[in-house]
C-alpha cells in the first residue's frame, strides 16, 4: 500500500461502522421494523443498504417516503429496536486513540453521519468519543443522507474546511461516493463489515480499523 501522509487539516468521520461496531444491529433493527409493518425485508439486502439514512431505505424497501405515516411508524419502530441493542455495542478498535492522536496533531475533526442528531449523540457516547468531537453534522443538517454529499458539505461548513485539505473516513461505498461528490478524499475502513475491498476501491486507502490507521500515521 502506498504510504498515506497525514496531510489533512480537517478530517470528517462517519460514525456507524467507523467509530462503533453498529452496522449489524442497524440491519437487524430495520429488518424487524419493516416486517412488523408487513414489509417483506430480505436481511442481506437490508445489510447492503446500511450507511444510508431512512430517507433512502424506506422508499426502496417499503415503497413509502420517510415523512409518510407508514414511513414514520417504521422509523419509530426501528429506533426502538436499535436502542435496545445499543448497550451491547462496542467501539471499533482504536477509535478513541485515533481521535486523540489527531487532536494532538492539530487536525480539525467533524462528524458526518447519516444518523439523526439523537441517535448520533447516543452512538458517540457508546463509542467513547462524545467528549472529543463537538463539531457534528447529521442527517438533521442536510436534505438527503449519503451517498448524497449534503452531510459532507454541512460538516465542511462547520469547520470552514478546504476540499484540498479535507478527507472523509468511513466504511461504506456510500461514504466514498458522498466524499467524491463533495470533492474530497475518502479513506475507508474494513471494520464496518460486509463490503469487499473492490467495493471500497474508490477510497485513496483502505485500513482494517481506526487502530490500523493510527499505527500507519504514527510511523509517517
Amino acid at each position: 500500500m502506498t504510504p498515506l501522509r497525514l496531510r489533512y487539516t480537517t478530517l470528517l468521520f462517519d460514525v456507524d461502522g467507523t467509530l462503533i461496531d453498529s452496522n449489524g444491529a442497524h440491519a437487524e433493527a430495520w429488518t424487524q421494523a419493516l416486517r412488523d409493518h408487513d414489509v417483506d425485508a430480505d436481511p442481506p439486502e437490508i445489510r447492503r443498504a446500511i450507511g444510508m439514512g431512512g430517507d433512502k431505505i424506506l422508499p426502496v424497501f417499503a415503497h413509502v417516503s420517510e415523512d409518510s405515516d407508514k414511513g414514520q411508524a417504521i422509523a419509530r419502530r426501528k429506533k426502538e429496536l436499535f436502542s435496545a441493542r445499543l448497550p451491547d455495542l462496542e467501539p471499533t478498535p482504536g477509535a478513541r486513540e485515533l481521535i486523540q492522536f489527531l487532536h494532538g496533531r492539530g487536525v480539525d475533526i467533524v462528524i458526518a453521519t447519516s444518523a439523526d442528531d439523537g441517535e448520533m449523540r447516543a452512538l458517540l457516547r457508546r463509542a467513547g468519543v462524545d467528549d472529543l468531537i463537538p463539531d457534528r453534522a447529521s442527517k438533521d443538517h442536510a436534505r438527503s443522507s449519503k451517498p448524497e454529499p449534503d452531510i459532507v458539505h454541512a460538516a465542511m461548513m462547520k469547520a470552514g474546511a478546504r476540499p484540498a485539505h479535507t478527507a472523509l473516513i468511513g466504511d461504506t461505498p456510500y461514504d466514498i461516493e458522498a466524499a467524491e461528490r463533495a470533492g474530497i478524499d475518502a479513506i475507508s475502513l474494513r471494520c464496518g463489515g460486509y463490503w469487499t475491498d473492490d467495493s471500497l476501491s474508490g477510497a485513496i486507502a483502505i485500513f482494517d480499523d481506526p487502530r490500523a490507521l493510527l499505527s500507519h500515521w504514527r510511523t509517517r
